[in-house]
C-alpha cells in the first residue's frame, strides 16, 4: 500500500513541479518577451518600414565590402526586428546568389541573440534559461557576461557560415552550369 501511495504521489509531483515551472515562466520571461517585442514594433514603426527596407537592400549590395554587412548585420537586424521565424524574409532583398549564405547566417544567430534578446526566438528560450540556470548556481555574476560573449561568438560564427555557403553556393552553381 505504501508503494502505491509512493507512485501516486510521484505521480502528481510531476505535475506540481511542471505548474510551479508554468507560474514562474508566467510571472518572469513571458512578460519581458510581450514588453520587449510591444517595444521593437514601435521602434520599427518609428523608424519607418520602409527605412529598415531600404537598409536591407543596402546591405544586399555586390562586393566583398558588403559581405561582413550581409552576413552579420543584416542577420542581427533580420533577428532583432522581426525575430524567427519572419528574419527570414529579409533574404528576399539579396540576389539570388546570396539568399542561400544569408539564410545560413539568420538561422544560425537565432539562438546566439536569445540571451541578450529574449523576444528573438521564443523556441529557444528554454536552451538559453537552462544554461543561465547552471551558470547561475556556480557564478551568478557571469549570466551576462556569458550572453554578451554568446552573441558575440554567434557573430563570427554567421560570418563564417555565410561566407563558406557563398563559397560552396558557388561552386554548385559552377557545376550545375558545366553539366548543362
Amino acid at each position: 500500500m505504501d508503494a502505491l501511495v509512493s507512485m501516486a504521489d510521484a505521480f502528481i509531483g510531476v505535475f506540481r513541479t511542471s505548474a510551479d515551472v508554468f507560474v514562474s515562466l508566467t510571472t518572469g520571461i513571458i512578460p519581458l518577451i510581450v514588453v520587449f517585442l510591444t517595444a521593437v514594433n514601435a521602434l520599427v514603426k518609428f523608424i519607418g518600414e520602409e527605412k529598415v527596407e531600404n537598409f536591407a537592400k543596402w546591405a544586399a549590395q555586390e562586393g566583398w565590402m558588403y559581405v561582413p554587412v550581409r552576413y552579420t548585420l543584416l542577420p542581427f537586424v533580420a533577428v532583432f526586428m522581426l525575430t524567427n521565424p519572419v528574419c527570414y524574409t529579409f533574404g528576399t532583398f539579396l540576389p539570388e546568389k546570396n539568399k542561400p549564405a544569408f539564410y545560413d547566417a539568420a538561422v544560425s544567430f537565432v539562438h546566439p541573440i536569445t540571451g541578450i534578446f529574449p523576444h528573438a526566438n521564443g523556441g529557444e528560450l528554454f536552451v538559453w534559461l537552462g544554461i543561465a540556470a547552471g551558470v547561475e548556481i556556480a557564478a551568478p555574476e557571469l549570466v551576462t557576461p556569458l550572453a554578451v560573449r554568446y552573441l558575440l561568438a554567434g557573430l563570427v560564427v554567421i560570418l563564417i557560415r555565410g561566407v563558406t555557403t557563398d563559397i560552396i553556393y558557388s561552386i554548385m552553381s559552377a557545376r550545375k552550369v558545366g553539366a548543362e
